[in-house]
């Protein structure tokens, strides 16, 4: 009966049909005659009548035994230790005796024809991948084969995998190393797979084929387990033995065997199965996976001395010992499913390679017994491959899950609150932030996505950006404010108390994108920018002072420019054409060559010519004479610190300059050009060719000269090429915070970094949230984000939300002034409905300025302790009035996310909302009235004066092709008009415009608005006093 012991009943009836013990009826109602339990021992059967024959035309139809239809026909039962037959069928009249069914003849074994499953399985896998494709578009199952040496059979072995992979849709890449490869070569690419975002799965072909020692064992560990489709690693293989089969690869060879096993129908559970074989590749790998199927197994080798006994117990059977023919035909037990993996040649002269291959189970005699067999060739090989296929989709489809934008796991950080609140330095040290590389896993960066700064901070490469391209955006929301007093409204505190109430307390995918602090303030009177009470951007230490060195490089690239400059002055003035020649393109080793920024200056002066002897004299003079005017020079030096005394300086001193001096002065870093640069540069390309196109002064014939045509923009790049990465950190309650960029929101937009909002959106997924911040009131950052920032990125926003406070509306409706560093007067301690409600003109106008641009406004009005109820109820009541799509009350300042939840819930709607965003103007129109359509329609005013200054400009722009390019007013931030003094909505002012500027480079002019100062100065009391370092501790003290 051991024939039938491993034949599954499933060829002709269900399993879950089987008869119960001893007999009974089928599910049919048939009656169904046990056999003897002795039957299963092979011996003699007593007579039993039962059916002959199948009913007429269903013989060919039924379940075959072997290739021929069966001699007796019904519902075929197996249960422990006996057979039975149902009786239903019996064709009346035809009665016959039947002996016991092993008595029957042996048909051959069928064939497992690793060829059919495999093509089967690579059909399946092409239509994973299609379907793949089609959900996450540009997404491809990447495989990465990495070769030592030219080994013949690696290389025939790697071409069959390459040519399915490319059959399925995997995109296959094959690394070969000479065999000269050092482990260390080995180990360096393999680190490079590891962390390549495009390949899911790779494996090193083996043998490694050098003639330098290599430690397989190393190599092979070396694999990161989530791409070790090879199932190779110990990881991998300890998690097989421990039977996590739904969390490891497993080896190809062993995982195509079992598909193979189940293509019989057969049950492996509860079988009894024998592995020949130990390896690691295949035999190890087969018993704990035949194990974990829950079959009882044994494993054998070349060392078993009953090895013959133990097979004939197997009712399956998988040969693995490398010795060919070793596993003989009488060995093994009737009716048993035989999986050979053995590749072994032999001599045959009746070949025409005088040998032919064959398994390690003898064939000829092992198909008579076996009900199941794989040949060789043709059985076990093909599926090895279609496995590591498999084994490739479904890591792609794993890292699709981890890695998919809109599924985040994120674990959110716990306040505890205190009473009063504590400083905010010592909040955010009372506070354990996540290690950086944690929040970048949470919201789903790649590890080779992300550059560690130490535990806190890291900058995330611009990969992520090209690897999510094709990722929906989710909502985009900038936080701005109503005219703010010389204390600031807490935009800041506002935009990181609603993140960590979308994320935190709402749960939803979100990023703050804010922007870096400058140095300037953080020593000065302001302070940082990290927010306030518990809602904090954290470390603030980190945060509000080097950060990660970005406004150190842009300190650096500002001031070889302006070196440059008066350098090639300075030169020109002391050479002739044919000294600054023979300097600019020298002979090195006897050949003199243009550089490639040469090369470009060459055909912008219309001189086609790559021969540096070919030129003419006076192709020379054009070439090597820029002839800047010193006059129109308008590239100043930066310094990260206010510092009045360098408003105005004398350069050029020395003797050793020979005369040559001017009149000079530094501004602070962030007013930069190169600071706007990068803020709204969408790539590395798109920030070296604004960094070329940066003008530094004109020509005595009044043509602008470029940092190009200065030879430098190059190097621009490479000290930039760090600083374009954005900066990622934390806040209190563990949100995700992007720090790029700082420009000023005076003479530049006052934004972060279009890149970072790019990432962001991608990363949050269609339903989440990136809220960003404009600096200032919304008549200066908030209208330059629209008009300026969203024109370059393409980005739409959803939601505005504008930031008020008693106090600034008390101070718009008459209050007393307000400054820095001095105690509030009793009016804004005090409730003044009366100065509140006047005020609140200011709001109207901002909530106006707003919804102009078509996009729904929500009011956050920011509460302070000595704010009565009847003042925020009346300031919630006008900007709803005003039209505001809604208006609430906010405490984050005191209690974190928690105290913005109503603020939160208010975003949430209003991004429901349709946003018909517009911009104010179109660039197309004259310089003039673009500069008036955003003073009459943003400040309120009846008209512009351009003084003569301002007009020469308007002329030479426009004449020097600039005329299109965007408006940044530069005016100031506490009034809606040009004069700080005037408070609350005033109307009916003339603009004047004393200046206007080009950032060409960064993308628009700059009309000037009255005087501005680029360079702050320090106060009499600056908050260095307070600013201190625990030499014990490390601590830094006194920052706020």
């Amino acid at each position: 009966m051991k024939r039938f012991g491993a034949i599954s009943p499933l060829r002709r009836v269900p399993l879950s049909r089987r008869a119960p013990q001893g007999g009974g009826k089928d599910r049919g109602g048939d009656a169904v005659q046990p056999l003897p339990s002795r039957c299963s021992e092979g011996s003699p059967c007593p007579p039993l009548r039962a059916p002959l024959l199948p009913p007429p035309g269903r013989g060919a139809a039924l379940a075959r035994w072997g290739r021929r239809p069966p001699k007796v026909w019904g519902h075929v039962w197996r249960g422990a230790g006996q057979l039975g037959v149902s009786s239903s069928r019996r064709r009346a009249g035809s009665p016959a005796v039947l002996r016991c069914l092993p008595a029957l003849a042996m048909a051959p074994a069928e064939i497992l024809s690793g060829k059919i499953v495999s093509e089967q399985v690579r059909e399946r896998l092409k239509q994973q991948v299609v379907e793949m494709k089609q959900k996450f578009p540009g997404f491809t199952p990447g495989l990465a084969i990495l070769q030592v040496g030219n080994r013949d059979d690696s290389n025939l072995y790697i071409k069959v995998k390459l040519k399915t992979a490319a059959e399925i849709g995997i995109s296959a890449n094959h690394i070969k190393l000479p065999n000269t490869a050092t482990e260390a070569d080995v180990l360096k690419h393999i680190d490079a797979l590891n962390g390549d975002p495009a390949v899911h799965g790779f494996i090193v072909q083996l043998p490694l084929d050098s003639d330098k020692p290599i430690n397989t064992e190393k190599i092979t560990n070396a694999v990161a387990p989530e791409k070790d489709v090879d199932g190779l690693s110990s990881i991998n293989a300890g998690k097989l033995s421990r039977g996590d089969l739904g969390d490891c690869f497993i080896p190809c060879t062993p995982k195509g065997c079992m598909e193979l096993i189940r293509q019989t129908g057969i049950q492996v559970a509860g079988k009894r199965a024998v592995v020949v074989g130990r390896s690691k590749i295949v035999g190890a790998p087969m018993h704990d996976l035949l194990l974990w199927n829950h079959a009882t197994v044994t494993t054998c080798h070349s060392k078993t001395s009953t090895l013959a006994e133990e097979v004939g117990k197997a009712d399956i059977l998988v040969v693995a010992a490398g010795k060919a023919e070793m596993v003989k035909g009488e060995w093994i037990k009737p009716g048993a499913i035989v999986i050979d993996c053995g590749i072994n040649h032999v001599p045959d002269s009746t070949k025409a390679s005088g040998k032919r291959v064959v398994g390690d189970v003898e064939y000829s005699t092992a198909k008579e017994k076996a009900s199941y067999i794989t040949p060789v060739p043709g059985g076990v090989g093909p599926m090895t491959v279609a496995m590591l296929m498999q084994s490739t989709v479904e890591s792609a489809q794993r890292f699709l899950e981890k890695f998919q934008p809109g599924k985040w796991n994120i674990q959110y950080n716990q306040l505890t609150l205190k009473v009063p609140v504590p400083s905010d330095i010592e909040i955010s040290q009372s506070c354990i932030p996540k290690p950086i590389d944690q929040v970048a896993r949470e919201i789903g960066l790649l590890p080779d996505e992300v550059e560690l700064y130490g535990q806190t901070k890291a900058k995330v490469l611009l990969s992520a950006l090209k690897r999510l391209k094709n990722q929906p955006d989710g909502k985009y929301v900038v936080v701005t404010g109503i005219t703010p007093t010389p204390l600031g409204e807490g935009k800041s505190t506002t935009t990181v108390g609603l993140v960590q109430a979308l994320g935190a307390h709402l749960h939803q995918n979100v990023f703050a994108c804010v922007r870096q602090p400058s140095q300037g303030p953080t020593f000065g009177i302001k302070g940082g920018a990290a927010g306030g009470g518990y809602c904090q951007v954290i470390p603030m230490e980190e945060f509000n002072l080097h950060l990660t060195g970005d406004i150190h490089a842009i300190t650096a690239a500002n001031n070889l420019v302006a070196a440059a400059v008066d350098a090639r002055i300075f030169h020109e003035l002391t050479q002739t054409d044919q000294a600054l020649y023979s300097r600019l393109v020298p002979s090195v080793n006897g050949v003199r060559k243009f550089s490639n920024i040469q090369i470009r200056r060459l055909q912008k002066l219309g001189i086609n010519k790559t021969d540096p002897t070919a030129l003419t004299k006076e192709e020379i003079n054009l070439f090597v004479r820029l002839d800047i005017d010193p006059d129109t020079i308008t590239w100043q030096r930066v310094l990260d610190t206010n510092d009045r005394f360098l408003r105005k300086i004398t350069i050029g001193q020395s003797v050793t300059e020979k005369g040559f001096s001017r009149t000079a002065q530094f501004d602070i870093t962030v007013s930069s050009e190169i600071m706007a640069v990068l803020a709204l540069s969408d790539g590395l390309d798109d920030m070296k060719e604004r960094l070329g196109r940066m003008v530094v002064a004109s020509s005595k014939k009044g043509e602008p000269v470029t940092t190009d045509d200065l030879g430098v923009s190059g190097a621009l790049a490479v000290l930039m090429k760090d600083a374009i990465k954005p900066n990622l950190m934390q806040t209190l309650e563990g949100t995700p915070v992007f720090v790029h960029a700082g420009p000023f929101a005076n003479i530049a937009h006052g934004n972060s970094s279009v890149l970072a909002d790019k990432i962001a959106l991608k990363l949050v997924g269609k339903e989440g949230f990136v809220v960003t911040e404009a600096g200032f009131g919304a008549d200066i950052g908030m209208e330059k984000f629209f008009n300026i920032k969203c024109r370059y990125s393409g980005l739409r926003p959803h939601v505005v939300v504008l930031v008020a406070t008693i106090r600034a509306l008390k101070m718009h409706g008459g209050g007393p002034a307000v400054t820095a560093g001095v105690p509030l007067p009793k009016e804004y301690m005090e409730e003044n409905l009366q100065l509140l409600a006047k005020g609140c003109s200011n709001l109207n106008k901002q909530i106006q300025n707003a919804r102009m641009f078509g996009v729904p406004v929500v009011v956050a009005v920011n509460a302070f302790k000595t704010d009565t109820k009847a003042e925020l109820a009346l300031v919630v009541q006008q900007a709803k009035a005003a039209g505001a799509f809604d208006a609430v009350e906010c405490t984050h300042w005191a209690e974190g996310g928690k105290g913005a939840l109503a603020l939160a819930q208010a975003v949430q709607r209003a991004s429901q909302t349709p946003s018909n965003f517009k911009f104010l103007y179109n660039v197309e129109l004259p310089i003039i009235e673009k500069i008036r359509l955003i003073a009459q329609q943003v400040y309120g005013a009846s008209d512009i004066e351009l003084l003569p200054e301002a007009q020469e400009k308007v002329t030479l722009y426009t004449k020097q092709g600039f005329g299109n390019l965007p408006i940044c007013m530069a005016k100031t931030h506490l009034s809606l008009s040009h004069d700080p003094e005037q408070k609350g909505a005033p109307t009916g002012f003339i603009l004047p415009i004393r200046d206007i500027r080009a950032s060409v480079g960064a993308g628009f002019l700059y009309p000037l608005v009255g005087t501005m100062s680029t360079m702050p100065g320090l106060p009499t009391r600056p908050c260095f006093y307070d600013i201190d370092l625990d030499p014990v501790s490390g601590e830094v003290t006194g920052l706020f």
